[in-house]
């Protein structure tokens, strides 16, 4: 599997000397301790009553199509579990890290890293499932056609970056940035070398967008959303083209509050995970979700498989 690449290179990553760590900001909300006016606000706010379940997820992809699979979603925990499910939606990834901390969410659907720092936040707060594609998640760099660079098949390969214009999205995305930072670290590409300060550009449909219209060069987003998009035909192939894929890593996952058992009864935990664990694309419903989400099913998951990601994050000063 594609996965052993990351793991026999990650020790030399965290023993070698990184020169990425500059790159680390105010947006660690959930491994510096900043960001206080967001979980003040999160905290001020008017939370809904202790036996309604909270769900939220980081702002990954275009809002519209957030709301419509959190609305379909929440109709199913509610049946399922027999509670009332609300959403509830957040401004940015830090944002969500930090509802969670304090409580105002207490089911979220988080990127790799994004998880390890809730968690780390919250004792007993535990990994509950997956998508299907999660244990082997890939990265994407793509370049706008006018760019010149040519698609290669090695890490290696992303020394074509050097000099380039290149965005990631979200500055706490594990897909597009924590995970492409790595591996052009292992090409010998630092942020130094790119041609001025990388973009942030937020959310992976926000990357694609940019590079196609030639703001940037390069980008480096989430390969599921890529796929979906080329199926949806949203993306111009004569303006922008996919350069290069990553090995593969574990990523997005639910993360569940360890208080929700003295909330809603003894072994609910248990019933959340067996919920998205039954979703059955043979029903029309649930089928629905699973194609929003890009998945075939849901599977377990555990914190120790994000283990990997913690240490990377920590390297690149992502995590304190």
């Amino acid at each position: 599997m594609r996965n052993r690449f990351f793991y026999q290179a990650l020790t030399a990553v965290i023993i070698g000397s990184l020169t990425l760590t500059a790159c680390s900001s105010s947006s660690d909300v959930a491994s510096e301790g900043q960001g206080a006016e967001s979980s003040e606000q999160a905290s001020n706010s008017d939370r809904t009553g202790k036996n309604v379940l909270v769900v939220g997820a980081i702002p990954d992809q275009d809002p519209e199509k957030l709301n419509r699979l959190y609305g379909k979603l929440t109709s199913y925990l509610a049946e399922e579990l027999d509670v009332e499910v609300q959403y509830k939606q957040v401004t940015d990834y830090p944002a969500a890290v930090s509802a969670f901390k304090v409580g105002d969410l207490d089911l979220v659907w988080f990127g790799a890293l994004t998880g390890v720092q809730a968690r780390l936040q919250v004792e007993g707060a535990n990994a509950i499932a997956q998508r299907d594609i999660d244990d082997e998640f890939t990265s994407i760099f793509i370049a706008n056609t006018d760019s010149g660079i040519e698609p290669f098949d090695s890490v290696d390969g992303l020394a074509a970056l050097k000099g380039r214009r290149l965005t990631f999205g979200s500055e706490s995305s594990t897909s597009g940035r924590l995970m492409p930072q790595y591996f052009m670290e292992q090409a010998g590409v630092t942020l130094a070398d790119l041609q001025g300060q990388p973009g942030f550009s937020g959310s992976h449909d926000t990357i694609l967008e940019v590079v196609q219209a030639g703001s940037y060069e390069v980008g480096a987003m989430n390969s599921q959303v890529w796929t979906s998009r080329l199926e949806e035909g949203k993306v111009d192939e004569s303006k922008v083209q996919l350069i290069f894929e990553t090995p593969n890593y574990y990523n997005y996952h639910w993360i569940l509050q360890p208080s929700v058992d003295e909330r809603f009864g003894e072994g609910f935990s248990d019933k959340v995970q067996q919920a998205f664990l039954e979703l059955d694309s043979s029903d029309e419903d649930q089928a629905d979700i699973l194609d929003l989400f890009g998945a075939e099913k849901f599977i377990a998951t555990e914190n120790g498989n994000y283990d990997n990601i913690e240490a990377v994050g920590r390297a690149i000063g992502k995590i304190k």
